[in-house]
């Protein structure tokens, strides 16, 4: 007779119809009191207690954020996968759908609200720069299902010139982002047909002195970089080519002083060439103007300016990885809004579980961390309903480790490639001609100069 051994283990969870009311480990970020606060806060909580108590549908709501690929139905099994001796009930699509409706998107936008934030200390890698906190403003696109609510308030694109709608309706999404460990410090959204600049503008008020942003071309009009400098802010901004800037004092590194918005804002401009050497010997040459209210070297400003991409990198984790590329599942307006907040608490979440993580190894640099290991771990953690109530807090759970035993490669070069239409609606156009087909390792060299002739930047008479 085969030996046979058997395993038992407590489930701590909390009591009768309020047991599914959980994100595994998650909940320790998310805990009961927070979710009761807010419900509390927006006055969601239920009147009376039924088989799906608000708390259990706040939840339930974010582990669909975790789960974007499975079913109403199926992300409510996940929630009881290990709670089959309370003999829970298992609510129809439909009930689960009111419920979402009953609890609306106030609570969901007051959790994000909580949980957003930075999350690197002093002394964590790539967080800061000369003692600045480093963090970035971009924007990307979502989709949004095909219904008719929802094409009444998200628009879709149009050929200009054929007046024809085509793809989904977009939802605009910007967030401010913290460079080094991507934790999101403010989000904005709504229909694209409303610009970048307009959504940045309701984040301001969560920037303070001693952080330095970094922007893209869209962002280098004199209002918004004026009311970004009164919170006390810096900023590295890229400058649109069609900007000639009048050279008011030449600096000694190349770089020179100048103003927008006919003198009233002050900046430093910095112009260069960047020389861009691929491993095949492949030379390209581009030109470069930022803007800074900084005082910095020159070239130093250039090689920081890269860390803008850190945003793009928060996109991919939300759009690819959380997800997969997917269309979102709501069907109104009001439930886009709700989905959206939680799914920028789930991943708030993680991050904070993620940099509790790296902050046990002070020299790891974030970047090492993965976030796929961190989601899918998180999501075992729901269905296994671990680590909601620990016997004892510690700063490093089972999803600490599974991230700390899998680090990524040490950050690798610099590589580039073509760009290519992996959505066909995208209105980005192919940049082969300027890029590899396959992805190639590059060095990039800056040559810091005042481009009269290459920029037309006009001196001071």
């Amino acid at each position: 007779m085969q030996e046979q051994s058997v395993i038992t283990r407590e489930i701590a969870v909390a009591k009768g119809v309020f047991a599914p009311g959980h994100l595994g480990e998650l909940t320790q970020v998310v805990d009961f009191a927070l979710v009761d606060a807010v419900l509390e806060e927006t006055g969601t909580v239920q009147k009376r207690v039924r088989l799906l108590p608000s708390r259990v549908v706040v939840y339930f709501v974010l582990a669909l954020a975790l789960f974007e690929r499975c079913s109403y139905r199926a992300v409510w099994s996940k929630l009881v996968a290990s709670l089959d001796a309370l003999a829970l009930v298992r609510p129809c699509t439909s009930a689960l759908c009111r419920a979402r409706r009953r609890v609306g998107a106030a609570p969901f936008q007051a959790l994000f609200e909580t949980l957003a934030g930075p999350v690197a200390g002093p002394r964590t890698p790539g967080a800061f720069w000369r003692g600045l906190r480093t963090v970035a403003i971009d924007g990307t696109s979502l989709h949004l299902p095909d219904s008719e609510p929802i094409a009444a308030r998200h628009a879709k694109r149009k050929r200009k010139s054929e007046d024809v709608e085509f793809g989904y309706p977009l939802l605009r999404l910007l967030v401010l982002v913290e460079c080094g460990t991507r934790a999101v410090l403010a989000a904005a959204f709504g229909p694209e047909t409303t610009g970048e600049t307009t959504y940045a503008e309701r984040m301001l008020d969560r920037l303070t002195s001693g952080m330095l942003v970094l922007l893209d071309t869209g962002f280098d009009g004199y209002p918004f970089l004026l009311q970004l400098r009164s919170t006390g802010a810096e900023f590295l901004c890229r400058s649109r080519a069609r900007r000639i800037p009048l050279i008011i004092k030449r600096l000694p590194d190349g770089s020179y002083l100048s103003t927008f918005g006919m003198g009233k804002l002050p900046v430093r401009i910095v112009e260069a060439w960047i020389t861009v050497t691929y491993a095949d010997g492949t030379v390209r040459r581009e030109q470069w103007r930022l803007a800074t209210s900084l005082t910095d070297p020159a070239r130093e400003l250039v090689g920081l300016y890269h860390e803008r991409w850190q945003a793009e990198t928060t996109y991919f984790s939300i759009k690819a990885t959380m997800l997969d590329s997917r269309v979102l599942r709501s069907h109104r307006p009001q439930e886009v809004d709700q989905e959206v907040y939680a799914l920028l608490t789930a991943y708030q979440a993680l991050i904070r579980i993620t940099a509790d993580a790296a902050a046990s190894r002070p020299t790891l640099d974030p970047d090492r961390i993965s976030f796929t290991i961190a989601l899918e771990t998180a999501r075992d953690q729901v269905t296994t309903a671990a680590g909601i109530l620990p016997s004892e807090v510690t700063l490093v759970g089972a999803i600490g480790h599974a991230v700390l035993n899998s680090l990524l490669p040490a950050r690798r070069q610099q590589r580039s490639k073509a760009r290519t239409r992996k959505n066909p609606t995208s209105k980005y156009s192919k940049n082969s001609l300027q890029h590899p087909a396959t992805a190639q390792h590059y060095t990039l060299e800056a040559e810091v100069t005042v481009m009269e002739d290459g920029l037309k930047a006009r001196s001071k008479r």
